[in-house]
């Protein structure tokens, strides 16, 4: 088994997931089946309790795993299904370590950090290093991120750890790779090498010598800088990889390989790769890279959320819609509303803001309404679903998304007035949303519904079809609260269908409106398992449907087989029939380049996004260091 440890320095998101990720990209492209390990220092056990300000999205596997959002940036560009180990805490480990000691199997010595915990972090790598992550095949390629940055005291441990576990694998088996920002002052206007200097001289102190230095900075870096770098961090040059800001992160792998990262791996692991590399070597990125700076035409989509101040918040929903968008050949043009302002009583309080939400919302081409917690905001995303539904906008809701579209159809449809969940007022006489069985009032971690469980469809429906018409799917699920099943026959007797169930067919987990071009709610979380090569159905539906494209594209019922297209086709006519080829190829994973049209003006307080994630446009935030435009906990 090799190991790749990448670790940061100088600041915190430097950019280190995107980096591990594209080590991952290449040694995948070369055939080596990889996985991967991200370590947070942090003492909580798991992700699952962080508010979404804390910590950004709470990403959930398959296992039912509540994990940091890293994970799910991993999943997405390497395509692979990972499990809870794979995300290692201060607290799992010390509560594993603890626990042993309560039973006695430390056999009454004292325990310490080292060596306990430093060989329960080892023995924790090497177990989950082996376990596959793709078609049972065994990985021979471990990638580990290190959160935080060298130095952090809650990262020592970990630091010590891999200090150690350098020998215990053999110097041929490890190689470390530093991600570092070089910044460039604007009142020298040249970039500075000092902080990478005191941040691998900090490492080294460490016991860990880094193989690779990846310099992060907004603009190309000579080769007098890389040099400086050389002489003083102790690498050779060719071992300082320069990674400037891209016009999209698609890019990142692609300049990797430019700078001789696979040599470099392949001499220091002694790694078995061809020699060399075939024509069409990275050719699906090559094509997604050169799809998504080519495609002009734009969609405005309104993301009505809760937690809109920080984007990670919704990193996945994001993502998604990049996705869907870049398969439908549309440049994404991403406004993000909080809920809140578009309530009444904001009106009353801040009448700009209420405006503002209410002309970017119906400005918008398509609105999503993803999911949350709490009362706040509540109010706010029944209007939005209300406005969608009466005015044929095309919707997507998620989780609460489709709680808040059950509970607006019954207040304004079913005159339930006073309809409400229980999550927001428990006494509530019609209570269209309740709490599930498996919630354990007071005890937060773990007790929801969590992972990947079976949807059965009921009939035909769009969303089914978007589904290439399977009888059930798998999806994703993290929610404490369900549709009231004793209102459902009321509400589809006014035209809400409810066209997926749970394999018991007692949860509603698909909605679809009759009589609407696109207005479709899950109870799932159908971003979790969106792919940049193979969108998410639910969010192509909407995307689809938000640019005219959808009933066109749901009559032809087939579907082309998943195959890998022409890598010298690049497809660029004009024709609606040719438009809906590109759209579905891009659905099943074909690569061709979009089509290209001049650029049109952007549309009024919306963020532009072309495979990057902007601040939000209501904070007008922007993260201190950037890659494509993008914070850096972002991937894809």
């Amino acid at each position: 088994m090799k190991y790749i440890l990448v670790t940061g320095g100088v600041i915190s998101g430097v950019g280190k997931g995107v980096i591990a990720s594209s080590f991952g990209t290449l040694l995948n492209a070369c055939g080596i089946p990889i996985t991967s390990i991200k370590i947070d220092p942090y003492i909580n056990i798991d992700a699952g309790t962080f508010s979404p300000y804390e910590h950004g999205e709470v990403f959930v596997l398959d296992d039912g795993s509540e994990v940091d959002l890293d994970l799910g940036n991993y999943e997405r560009f390497l395509d692979v299904v990972l499990h809870k180990d794979n995300n290692i805490t201060t607290g799992k480990v010390y509560k594993m370590v603890i626990d042993k000691e309560r039973i006695g199997m430390y056999l009454g010595k004292t325990v310490q950090v080292v060596p306990h915990i430093t060989d329960a972090i080892q023995e924790w790598v090497e177990r989950v290093a082996v376990t596959p992550v793709k078609d049972d095949i065994v990985p021979e390629v471990c990638i580990i991120e290190l959160g935080g940055t060298i130095g952090d005291i809650e990262g020592m441990p970990f630091v010590e750890a891999f200090r150690q576990f350098q020998f215990r694998v053999k110097k041929e088996n490890f190689c470390v790779a530093h991600v570092s920002l070089v910044p460039l002052p604007r009142a020298t206007g040249e970039p500075k090498t000092k902080p990478t200097q005191a941040s691998v001289r900090e490492l080294r102190g460490f016991g860990l010598s880094p193989d690779m230095i990846v310099c992060r900075s907004e603009n190309p870096i000579g080769d007098e800088v890389k040099d400086k770098i050389s002489n003083f961090c102790h690498v050779s040059p060719d071992q300082v990889i320069c990674i400037h800001d891209l016009s999209s992160i698609y890019h990142v792998p692609l300049l990797m390989e430019q700078a001789g990262v696979i040599d470099i791996l392949k001499d220091r692991l002694h790694l078995n790769l061809p020699t060399p590399r075939p024509a069409n070597f990275m050719q699906s990125w090559r094509d997604l890279a050169e799809r998504v700076d080519n495609v002009y035409k734009k969609v405005n989509i309104a993301l009505v959320g809760k937690y809109t101040k920080l984007q990670d918040s919704y990193a996945s929903v994001i993502k998604s819609l990049l996705h869907a968008s870049i398969a439908a050949g549309y440049k994404l043009n991403l406004t993000f509303i909080d809920s809140s302002n578009l309530e009444r009583c904001t009106k009353m309080e801040n009448p700009n803001l209420y405006y503002d939400a209410w002309h970017d919302l119906t400005n918008s081409h398509g609105i999503v309404v993803p999911g949350g917690f709490g009362s706040r905001g509540i109010e706010g995303k029944i209007r939005a679903c209300q406005w969608a539904r009466e005015n044929g906008k095309p919707m997507l809701g998620i989780c609460l998304g489709l709680q808040a579209a059950v509970i607006e159809f019954a207040r304004n449809v079913l005159k339930l007035e006073d309809a409400h969940s229980t999550e927001c007022d428990d006494k509530t006489p019609n209570a269209l949303v309740i709490d599930m069985p498996e919630h354990h009032t007071g005890i937060l971690g773990g007790t929801m519904r969590l992972g990947k469980r079976t949807t059965i469809f009921r009939g035909d429906s769009k969303i089914r079809q978007l589904y290439n018409n399977k009888e059930q799917i798998e999806e994703r699920h993290r929610h404490r609260y369900e549709v009231n099943p004793e209102y459902v026959e009321q509400l589809q007797a006014h035209g809400m269908r409810f066209v997926g169930t749970d394999s018991e067919k007692e949860r509603m987990e698909i909605m679809e409106l009759e009589n609407h071009v696109f207005y479709v709610a899950t109870q799932f979380h159908p971003e979790y398992l969106s792919r940049p090569l193979k969108p998410s159905p639910p969010f192509l539906g909407l995307i689809l449907a938000s640019v005219g494209k959808l009933a066109s594209y749901l009559e032809d019922g087939t579907k082309l087989l998943h195959q890998q297209s022409n890598p010298s086709m690049s497809v660029r006519e004009n024709s609606s029939d040719n438009d809906l080829q590109q759209i579905r190829e891009r659905a099943n994973g074909l690569h061709h380049v979009a089509d290209t049209e001049p650029p049109a003006a952007s549309a009024p307080n919306s963020t532009q996004m072309n495979g990057t994630i902007p601040s939000t446009s209501s904070t007008k935030q922007k993260s201190s260091v950037k890659m494509n435009g993008v914070h850096e906990n972002g991937m894809d």
